[in-house]
């Protein structure tokens, strides 16, 4: 049996604890710094609307759009859950559906070649343009919006998946056919998991823009959601509203992103262990 080394049991320890203690402060610092950010911005704001004297219309201060959050409150969150439902629904039908054509063009390089000049065209077509079609062929609810959300999600996961999963190294492939490995075990075991990080940088990001599509597809022909409320308090020039809107879209994208993330860190632990 092994003697225990003098002194070995405590540098664990102390090793140990010093990852903890870093683990804390990389913690700390990833929500500190974003609220210092926030407050250093809500301060400028404030002392630019007096230094310029901006008339209230044009731009309200801080306080009077923190006062409508308060005031309409239950109005703002009526009109967030439709543009939620639309953003979550558009992010998982837009996103399943790049995944699983991803995994077609990699099976099938002749798919991809005639396929993914396609997919380029149509995500060259603008939102504002595409919006207009869908709610021609899908009626006036929810059902244009979800699409709009999912087109706006596929495009940068196709492109993200389709590089992860071929982006493998060659000795990789090699180990696994010495193995006599299948090509379903090769594409589970490896392609999958080397194509995760891919997927989630292009998840994180859907995250934002399916928020973004739901909401203009409800500018072209909607009565609830943020993106109608937007519109009402433009047409209105109830510029308070406006601002608390768009607050409460920004915090719902924000918050679909850090949902994101923490699942990135959870499953991906592997992968974002030596970025700490």
């Amino acid at each position: 049996m092994a003697a225990q080394v003098p002194g070995a049991f405590v540098a664990d320890t102390e090793a140990a604890a010093r990852y903890r203690a870093r683990r804390r402060y990389l913690a700390g610092r990833r929500i500190l710094l974003p609220v210092v950010a926030v407050l250093v911005l809500l301060f400028a704001w404030s002392e630019s609307i007096k230094l310029f004297d901006i008339k209230p219309f044009i731009a309200p201060s801080p306080q009077a759009v923190a006062a409508v959050l308060y005031e309409r409150f239950g109005i703002l969150m009526t009109n967030l859950l439709p543009t939620a439902i639309e953003s979550v629904l558009g992010f998982a039908l837009g996103n399943l559906a790049a995944i699983v054509v991803a995994t077609v063009f990699v099976w099938r390089k002749t798919v991809e070649e005639a396929m993914f000049p396609v997919a380029v065209m149509i995500n060259s077509i603008p939102v504002v343009a595409k919006a207009p079609i869908l709610v021609l062929l899908l009626g006036n609810g929810m059902e244009p919006k979800i699409a709009v959300a999912a087109i706006i999600c596929f495009f940068p996961t196709l492109v993200n998946m389709t590089r992860g999963l071929r982006d493998v190294r060659p000795e990789q492939i090699e180990l696994m056919h010495v193995l006599s490995a299948s090509p379903g075990e090769v594409f589970l075991r490896i392609r999958v998991p080397n194509a995760l990080p891919y997927l989630f940088s292009a998840l994180k990001i859907a995250a934002s823009t399916a928020v973004i599509g739901a909401i203009v597809g409800e500018w072209i022909g909607s009565t609830q959601g943020i993106g109608a409320l937007i519109l009402q308090a433009t047409f209105n020039f109830d510029s308070p509203l406006l601002y608390a809107t768009i607050v409460v879209g920004s915090i719902f994208s924000a918050a679909f992103f850090g949902v994101i993330s923490l699942v990135e860190r959870r499953m991906l632990r592997w992968h974002t262990a030596h970025k700490e």
